[in-house]
């Protein structure tokens, strides 16, 4: 296959890829969003598992040699909230239910964000019900301990007051002399949870204690991705540590046990889905144990232990983390833990997507809608991009002048391969045309067209995101298919501007490309079909005006033979 065929090629290639993971998506697994439990007990029909034995532990495994003496037997994450009061924690961005066994928080939902666009409904993040098992869980490892803590509330219901910018909500309770005090802090507009133990120890013997948080969720389908057809998104764990930024481990990794626990100064562990996020960030100062395993109800856990800490007689301390439960806004994160905004994975192309959405973003700052945001940035991009495409269009256009006479050197030479090579390289070199130009502007902007598409994909601010008329949500597709067959057109225009292949073959894939690319983009987010539709529209006019002053240019072919 020779170079110009390959190169052809490379656009169809890049195509497929995004084909295959097209249609890399689960279908008919529309997830039921769970109600909020109830204040006072879970609905009888949740379908929790029973409360389970004390001695099934949420133990960490050992960090070091010092630990062998503590005694591990928290619950594990199968224990549920069945049958118990929950403490409601409703903020301006969180609804939260608290189990005060143990307290964990088995429920939170986000108000700021619908289940779907117009809907009445937040969108819920954790729950535990029969459709997902999805929980935030913290404890303690105490000499001595058995089971988990029983916490006694001050009340069940907290909600951040208007004007208030803190909110406290102290759970507290005792462990064999040693007084405990669980403490959950928010702050308004922030999706990051302070959890605190304040521990007092009462008796005449010293303990050791040590801060445990886990994130444990089933293998559900990610309601956020719904059952359209799209690119998925990552489910899974993710760990950071100083050493590794940003490592993932599938579910399936977890599953089969294959990751390995590792100790770190600082870092953070979370589960990442489609848009949103819960991560566990402890103190970042101190060494940690992160790890991963499965509860008795075959979830997957993702965890961290912090180090021990020896408390004295009649002593006091103080252990805690940072939980965030919410979307994948990088300013948000950033604040939370370092490398924590990496769950906003833009994919391979990071390099080119992160440079792009913090462009895209200032120009929102600015103008206040994503749609023209993305069009504005479109013509940004083509304007970096002109020089090149107007190379490469010069080229075209000598190309579609003087077809006349490479068709003639192709008839002429038609029997004798290498010479008609030869005679093409020196009519290419005379005439000034570089034959593989007209694949240049689709190879740069190949690179571009899946950064864009891993950033729209993966960035929460555009969801529900409305631009104008019948598109009210960049991040799906076009529901009237208008703007793919905008695009299609504009493709097709564009070929008219080209010179005809003379090569069949190469003809055929040309001819091939508007009609596959409109087939494939009636499913593309609407937002990466607006760049596409406005980056085809400038090519255009740029196209033709070159094109026109190439074919009006008498020196253009002057030295052409004639017979």
């Amino acid at each position: 296959m020779d170079v110009k065929r390959l190169l052809l090629l490379i656009p169809l290639a890049v195509l497929a890829y995004l084909i295959v993971v097209q249609w890399n998506q689960d279908y008919g697994q529309t997830a039921v969003e769970p109600q909020a439990p109830s204040i006072t007990n879970n609905q009888s029909g949740s379908g929790s598992a029973e409360l389970e034995t004390a001695e099934e532990g949420l133990a960490a495994p050992a960090a070091n040699s010092g630990d062998s003496g503590m005694a591990e037997t928290m619950p594990d994450a199968g224990e549920t909230a069945s049958g118990r009061d929950l403490v409601a924690v409703i903020t301006d961005v969180l609804d939260l239910r608290i189990d005060p066994q143990g307290g964990d928080i088995v429920y939170a939902a986000l108000p700021q964000h619908e289940l779907t666009l117009d809907s009445d409904r937040s969108y819920v993040m954790l729950s535990d019900n029969e459709t997902r098992s999805y929980v935030a869980r913290s404890g303690l490892q105490l000499d001595g301990q058995s089971g988990r803590i029983a916490y006694a509330p001050e009340k069940t219901d907290y909600r951040l007051a208007e004007g208030d910018k803190r909110l406290e909500v102290d759970l507290t309770g005792e462990v064999n002399g040693i007084e405990v005090t669980k403490r959950f802090t928010f702050e308004r507009n922030s999706y990051a949870v302070d959890v605190e133990y304040f521990l007092a120890n009462n008796t005449e013997s010293p303990v050791s204690a040590r801060f445990i948080g886990q994130l444990a969720r089933d293998n559900s389908s990610d309601p956020s991705s719904g059952p359209k057809m799209g690119m998925r998104s990552y489910l899974g764990a993710a760990y950071s540590t100083p050493e590794d930024r940003y490592l993932k481990v599938d579910f399936e990794d977890i599953q089969e046990g294959k990751f390995e626990n590792r100790e770190a100064e600082g870092g953070w562990v979370a589960i990442i889905q489609h848009y949103f996020v819960s991560a566990w960030a402890p103190p970042q100062n101190q060494q940690n144990l992160y790890y991963a395993s499965t509860d008795s109800r075959g979830r997957n856990v993702a965890a961290f232990a912090g180090p021990v800490t020896e408390l004295a007689a009649a002593g006091e301390s103080r252990l805690g983390a940072t939980l965030y439960v919410g979307p994948k806004v990088q300013d948000y994160m950033e604040v939370v833990a370092p490398n924590l905004k990496l769950t906003v994975d833009f994919g391979w192309l990071w390099f080119i997507a992160n440079p792009l959405f913090w462009l895209l973003n200032k120009i929102h700052g600015v103008i206040g809608n994503w749609g023209w945001s993305i069009v504005l940035l479109t013509m940004l991009v083509k304007t970096a991009l002109w020089p090149l495409s107007a190379k490469a269009y010069k080229s075209m256009a000598r190309m579609r002048k003087l077809g006349p006479e490479m068709q003639r050197l192709k008839e002429q030479y038609g029997d004798d391969r290498q010479k008609m090579s030869q005679e093409m390289m020196k009519f290419y070199q005379k005439e000034k045309i570089n034959p593989l130009g007209g694949c240049l502007p689709i190879l740069v902007q190949m690179p571009v067209f899946i950064a864009l598409y891993w950033m729209l994909l993966e960035s929460v601010e555009l969801r529900h995101a409305p631009f104008m008329f019948w598109i009210q949500d960049l991040s799906v597709k076009d529901p009237l298919f208008i703007l793919p067959i905008l695009m299609g057109t504009s493709m097709f225009v564009q070929q008219m501007l080209n010179p005809t292949p003379p090569d069949p073959m190469q003809a055929k894939i040309m001819r091939m490309l508007p009609i596959l690319f409109t087939f494939f983009f009636l499913w593309f987010p609407a937002g990466l079909v607006i760049y596409w539709v406005v980056n085809n529209v400038i090519s255009i006019a740029q196209q033709y005006v070159i094109t026109r002053r190439i074919e009006n240019d008498p020196s253009v072919g002057k030295g052409m033979k004639t017979k």
